[in-house]
């Protein structure tokens, strides 16, 4: 199946300083792209992929699980860790679970987190319900485009695959047993209004990590896809002062430098 116009993976040679951004469950990296555009027009190194299953349509998710989202980031990190002195892992929903497992993963690979409404678990009757219902229904409401913005709009898919919904509440159990084995720096900013993931997730994340650097910031003004939404700016800023305070290598000759 062809990629959704807009939904491609991204990729930009930059300098010494990598940062691989992950997109959230049925989403795509159009979500990411303003903030991924806006690191590379700062020198970054950047790598944006598109998770397998994603951007074309909800059946092809079906056949795709954790295992398979995962191993397309990892193979990411690895990529870049080659070719940069320092690598920052960036992640949006469950995006930011497969940042966290990565960061648990990889140790000292990984120089720092920035997330933005990280999942943690798929709550409610639902989530119980999961093991049976998907085989006897195959999908449900979607849950992209959560943007309090007006013409905001998010490439993703309109409804949830179900065999995927299940593989995704494993993958978060997995990832809440990874939690207190994440020790790097961590900026974490979520929304107090998503009607996607509760802010129980971002509590829970902070209450479990190792990390003894961390930083939380509400985004008062925007929904679930805050990276589209009103707070886009102040994501963008706050991640930049994150890498910039520790990055020694930033705005050396041939580095990554500000623009």
């Amino acid at each position: 199946m062809p990629v959704l116009p807009g939904a491609e993976p991204f990729r930009h040679e930059g300098g010494e300083v990598g940062v691989l951004l992950c997109h959230g469950f049925t989403g795509s990296p159009q979500s990411l792209r303003p903030w991924a555009d806006h690191l590379a027009e700062r020198g970054f190194t950047v790598s944006l992929p598109l998770l397998p299953g994603h951007g074309t349509r909800w059946q092809d998710m079906q056949v795709t699980g954790w295992q398979d989202w995962y191993a397309e980031v990892d193979r990411e990190l690895r990529a870049l860790s080659e070719r940069c002195s320092q690598v920052f892992v960036f992640g949006l929903s469950m995006g930011g679970a497969l940042a966290l497992r990565l960061a648990a993963k990889h140790g000292d690979a990984v120089s720092g987190l920035v997330l933005v409404n990280p999942g943690n678990k798929v709550h409610g009757l639902a989530a119980y319900a999961l093991p049976v219902v998907r085989h006897l229904v195959p999908s449900t409401k979607g849950v992209a485009n959560d943007i309090a913005r007006d013409g905001s709009v998010e490439i993703g898919y309109d409804r949830v695959p179900l065999h995927a919904a299940h593989s995704l509440r494993n993958f978060f159990r997995l990832v809440d047993t990874d939690l207190p084995q994440v020790t790097q720096p961590l900026l974490l900013l979520h929304s107090p209004q998503d009607h996607v993931v509760p802010p129980a997730d971002s509590a829970r994340i902070l209450s479990r990590v190792s990390s003894t650097d961390v930083e939380e910031i509400l985004l008062e003004q925007s929904y679930h896809v805050a990276t589209l939404d009103h707070d886009a700016e102040r994501i963008f800023d706050e991640s930049f002062s994150f890498i910039g305070r520790l990055a020694p290598s930033l705005g050396k000759k041939g580095s990554t430098s500000g623009g």
